[in-house]
């Protein structure tokens, strides 16, 4: 196939280029800096909707959009063009280039809010972002919904787990917001293999599915992944949960929703 990843000179974009060019596609990648090599990364600025933009999309059978602002503390000043404005103009280059499908990097901020909750999560769980991060992935989704029903794309949404830029991404209690992070670890191998179904296996219309590793006792469903995707990560850890962890975790819990629940209750707020 013909693929064009954006976002194609970062952590993970760089990745999956050269792991799609390695099974056998054709790849092709933008992202706001070039880069040379075997699979050049030509310079492109998904914020401005042009002519210029549209011919890297040009004979494409699938876009992968990675590209954004990914920290979790980004403000509305930079998610807005790169999360959402750029969203826009990517899905809207790609029906006018006729691209068969797109790829949409989504996150697990999507439900952010359920955190410190119990109960399993899935695509049909109702979302609830709590940065400006989340929800900009809620809205590029629903962006991706809007061009499926209307415009006969398809539409995969991954909702990504954690992966980290150091400790050679590996599992363990090093890993930010403690058992919620560990939980939703995310291999290498998962992310690469997980992507490339999610450009290539026979899926029509829209779906959004969470690719995370097997990692026991989380609580992020695979079972959509592996009926949309027909992909089963082969990775998974279980959350080691130390002294520093638990602490960690219980200090979180009492700052982010026991301390705003109580003072809600005593200045009336809830009423």
């Amino acid at each position: 196939m013909r693929i064009l990843v954006t976002g194609a000179a970062g952590h993970l974009g760089g990745k999956l280029v050269r792991h799609l060019a390695q099974t056998g596609h054709e790849v092709a990648g933008i992202d706001l800096v070039s880069r040379p090599g075997p699979q050049p990364v030509h310079r492109a600025d998904l914020c401005r909707l042009d002519a210029d933009l549209r011919r890297h999309f040009e004979g494409q059978d699938t876009v992968v959009h990675l590209a954004a602002d990914r920290s979790p503390d980004a403000g509305w000043e930079t998610v807005l063009p790169h999360n959402i404005d750029a969203v826009l103009n990517l899905f809207e280059t790609a029906r006018g280039a006729g691209v068969a499908r797109v790829v949409f990097a989504s996150s697990n901020w999507v439900l952010g809010g359920y955190r410190f909750r119990s109960g399993r999560l899935d695509a049909d769980t109702p979302p609830d972002p709590v940065n400006p991060y989340g929800m900009s992935k809620l809205m590029g989704e629903r962006i991706g919904a809007h061009y499926a029903a209307n415009h006969g794309m398809t539409v995969v949404c991954t909702r990504i787990g954690w992966t980290q830029w150091t400790h050679d991404n590996l599992p363990g209690p090093h890993m930010a917001m403690g058992t919620w992070g560990q939980e939703m670890w995310l291999s290498d191998r998962d992310f690469l293999d997980g992507m490339t179904a999610a450009a290539t296996a026979p899926v029509q219309g829209f779906a959004v599915v969470n690719l995370m590793s097997d990692n026991p006792g989380m609580r992020w469903s695979l079972d959509g992944t592996r009926h949309v995707l027909r992909f089963s990560p082969r990775d998974g850890a279980p959350a080691r949960r130390t002294l520093r962890v638990r602490l960690t975790e219980a200090g979180a819990r009492f700052t982010r929703r026991t301390l705003p629940d109580l003072l809600g209750r005593l200045s009336g707020r809830d009423w």
